[in-house]
């Protein structure tokens, strides 16, 4: 049994987000921050969350959860924020879309546009828009990643930086006022850093519960991205930033 109610809000919070600021879980759970660092704590000493500079983690969360997880996680947000980028992408664009879940959604509401040149290294993905509407899809080549269906390394890199699109479309894992966009895996945010700098403008696609979570890897500074696709208002110390990095939010 945990030592206070605040012990297992504190653990309900986390297994939906996977981490949290602690100004967030204090305003969540209407406590104070220093209740919030004693549960902490006490959490940590039981070996279920790790913390981290401003904030904690649930322990294990850098093991991202198996593909069909995260496309249950919040599917009608990520729907609303997929149904809204793909109004922004004209017939006949170029683009890539990385292996996240909500990109994987993003191909989803592609399917009736034409014409598209679409590289990826996401199964998912290329399996959707793949033989559609006369599109172009090109796939990286390389072991698949069985958890997601992506490919990464050294020749996926190479095989990307063959291209030049227009439109680089990327997840990420947690946003953050002060470290900005962020991943769980070194080898995604590797390859994230890679499109951006093949694609003439990148775009987050990410909804509101990613706001004020953190992850172990910054994808790239938040002014390598044109814009922002989500579903909420960004709370005002990550409009802020957002602000100053000449970073479009564009709501679903």
């Amino acid at each position: 049994m945990w030592h206070s109610r605040h012990d297992k809000d504190i653990l309900d919070h986390l297994g939906r987000t996977g981490s949290a600021r602690i100004e967030e879980l204090a305003r969540n759970l209407s406590v104070s921050a220093e209740t919030v660092r004693r549960a902490i704590r006490r959490l940590e000493q039981a070996g279920a969350v790790t913390r981290v500079h401003g904030g904690v983690n649930l322990r294990g969360w850098g093991l991202e959860p198996s593909f069909v997880q995260r496309m249950a996680v919040n599917p009608d947000r990520k729907r609303r924020v997929a149904a809204r980028l793909a109004g922004l992408i004209p017939d006949g664009a170029s683009l890539f879309l990385d292996v996240g879940s909500t990109t994987a959604y993003v191909a989803q509401a592609l399917r009736n546009h034409r014409d598209l040149l679409v590289v990826t290294n996401s199964l998912p993905v290329a399996q959707t828009l793949a033989g559609r509407g006369e599109n172009r899809v090109f796939m990286a080549g390389g072991e698949l990643r069985p958890h997601d269906g992506g490919v990464f390394g050294a020749d996926a890199l190479a095989f990307v930086r063959q291209f030049r699109v227009q439109h680089a479309i990327l997840s990420a894992a947690a946003i953050d006022g002060k470290a900005g966009f962020m991943l769980a895996d070194l080898q995604e945010a590797e390859f994230s850093r890679a499109i951006i700098d093949c694609a003439e403008a990148a775009t987050i696609a990410a909804d509101g519960s990613k706001f004020g979570t953190v992850a172990p890897v910054c994808i790239a500074q938040p002014k390598a991205f044109r814009r922002l696709v989500t579903d909420a208002a960004p709370p005002d110390d990550l409009a802020g930033l957002l602000r100053d990095a000449e970073v479009d939010v564009i709501l679903a």
